[in-house]
């Protein structure tokens, strides 16, 4: 029958028999005497936790007594004083690693915990904690948690937040070793502790202590410092995150510029490819689309290049600098590559200065009594339908041909002093003059024709791939005598514009017949209501409501009269209301 001991053990409670507190008491007492007065007692306050608690999972209940087995169990993960004593001499010679005889299978090391590391926290410590965790640079999940914020809308600030308050810090040394991942026996408790020793001494030692005895005196300044430091610490977070950012945007901006350079060079080897042919369109200067690629990624890629340095020179203090050779080189290239840009990008808007056009009349014989109808037709080998609409795109006519699709094309309705009807077409494309321009819109190719009394025209042109996407457009003007009976047909809906000048026709989703009346178009066979009679709700009399022209209602029962009219000028709408009682 043996004895048992209670003791205190790192803060905890432990029942333990005589032979194994004698045999714990003397590991103790070796350990203290191996280790040197600096951090002594640190360092026996760290081991002393870390025992508790490989004797906390060691036993099955609180009631347990501790035996001799398990604190040798607990010595063998530990170490013995002897073999892990750590001086200035043989710290860098000795190998601290140690295999326990329990790790087999008896007793493996503890694993890695998570905690925040306070030491190199930029604002809670967790991005540092998980980078220990996972064995990383804290630098690249810094970096993930920034790219996070963007992609799930600062949603992931919250989650941030969460472990900041969930998961403890890393305090004490055991808690330090935990966090890396390292064994927590004697050798790397000691050899912690002296380094944090060493990092106060480091510290103490550059601590102008002139300075400290000078502003030792006022504790308003000291209170005032202390606060400025904090903000100091919290601006420096703050220009980490804002230099991850500029660093991932430029590095991202820089990577496509790099690709797009890179694109154009093989494209050029292919002159069919869509984008080739696009750039071909557009490039009024003939410059070769490999020196464009040249001078967007010159352009536009060096300034960015610098911005990617400063974004590391924030994150990297001790970043090395670029040499002034390379720097005045970039420079150069900038500034020659600039004013290149600038150079052709005058040219390329002299080349669009310029609007001609060319007219083409076409009498409209139209009897009396007949009304003129005007259609849209497609092409089935553009399109099908005539209802789909393209700016212009790039595509091959019936005999292979490439050339420039579109369907800007406008049909105007104005009135005429003529006793005839006819028709003007208008084809209008851009240039470096007015010459240039006219004969460029002389290429484009539109047809339209007059079969009876319907005018059929095309909803789309076409001209020559090489004529280059000069704002190509047709404009159809209808000059319609008055008195003209005017039907049209439902696909030109889209296709008819108005403005001041022109006569103003309702949208609709049908045919629809107008007549010519003074200086508007009259639609007679639209929707609309004259009058209309309801039944006032919960009432035994009736409501009627009369409509005068289009800015005029009367509104009357058996009691009342109300006249609404309407007018709307440029200060904007107006009703007035008069009611009258009978």
């Amino acid at each position: 029958m043996n004895k048992t001991v209670s003791i205190n053990l790192g803060g905890l409670f432990f029942h333990i028999d005589e032979d194994a507190y004698q045999k714990l008491n003397r590991y103790f007492d070796a350990i203290r005497s191996s280790l040197s007065a600096d951090g002594r007692d640190e360092i026996m306050s760290d081991i002393e936790g870390r025992i508790a608690e490989l004797l906390t999972e060691k036993l099955k209940n609180d009631k347990q007594v501790v035996s001799v087995r398990e604190v040798e169990e607990v010595i063998a993960v530990m170490g013995q004083p002897e073999d892990y004593r750590i001086d200035d001499e043989s710290s860098e010679k000795k190998d601290n690693s140690y295999t326990s005889p329990f790790n087999y299978g008896y007793y493996p090391y503890k694993t890695k915990k998570f905690y925040r590391d306070s030491d190199r926290a930029l604002v809670g410590g967790v991005c540092a904690g998980i980078a220990h965790y996972f064995r990383i640079d804290p630098l690249w999940v810094r970096i993930i948690f920034i790219l996070s914020l963007f992609i799930t809308f600062f949603s992931s600030l919250i989650v941030y937040v969460l472990l900041w308050i969930l998961i403890p810090k890393a305090i004490t040394t055991t808690e330090k070793l935990e966090m890396t991942g390292e064994p927590i026996n004697i050798s790397n408790i000691e050899k912690k502790v002296k380094e944090e020793i060493d990092q106060v001494s480091e510290r103490l030692k550059s601590m102008d202590y002139e300075k400290m005895g000078a502003n030792f005196g006022s504790g308003a300044e000291k209170v005032g410092n202390g606060i400025a430091a904090v903000f100091m610490a919290i601006f420096k977070g703050i220009a980490k995150v804002i230099g991850a950012i500029i660093t991932i945007c430029s590095a991202l901006t820089l990577g496509g510029l790099i690709v797009f350079f890179l694109t154009t060079l093989f494209t050029t080897t292919l002159i069919d490819t869509p984008m080739f042919m696009s750039h071909n369109m557009f490039n009024y200067t003939d410059t070769p689309f490999w020196i464009v690629g040249l001078l967007v990624l010159f352009t536009f890629g060096i300034p960015v290049f610098f911005l990617f340095l400063l974004g590391l020179k924030i994150l990297v203090e001790n970043l090395r600098p670029v040499g002034n050779i390379t720097r005045y080189t970039l420079l150069a290239i900038w500034i020659i590559s600039l004013s290149v840009s600038i150079y052709l990008g005058i040219r390329q808007a002299t080349e669009i200065a310029y609007e001609g056009k060319t007219i083409k009349e076409m009498p409209v014989n139209v009897d009396d009594n007949l009304t003129l109808n005007v259609k849209l037709r497609y092409n089935t080998l553009y399109s099908k339908s005539v209802d789909y609409r393209r700016d212009f795109y790039i595509t091959q006519d019936s005999t292979e041909n490439d050339i420039i699709y579109s369907t800007n094309v406008d049909i105007h309705f104005i009135k005429t002093d003529k006793m005839k009807p006819f028709v003007q077409i208008e084809k209008l494309a851009e240039g470096s003059s007015s010459s240039e321009a006219r004969k460029r819109a002389e290429k484009i190719n539109y047809n339209f024709e007059l079969v009876g009394n319907t005018l059929i025209l095309d909803n789309y042109l076409t001209t020559d791939l090489r004529n280059k996407y000069r704002m190509q457009r047709i404009a159809v003007y209808v000059y319609l005598p008055e008195g003209m009976m005017l039907q049209l047909d439902r696909n030109t809906r889209d296709y008819i514009r108005s403005d001041y000048s022109d006569l103003s026709v309702q949208w609709s989703d049908k045919d629809q017949m107008y007549l010519l009346d003074g200086d508007e178009l009259k639609c007679l066979d639209c929707e609309e209501t004259d009058d209309a009679e309801v039944i006032a709700p919960d009432a035994d009399e009736n409501v009627n409501i009369e409509f005068e022209g289009n800015d005029t209602m009367h509104i009357h029962n058996d009691h009342e009269n109300v006249d609404v009219e309407m007018s709307a000028n440029k200060d904007g709408f107006k009703i007035k209301t008069t009611t009258k009682r009978n």
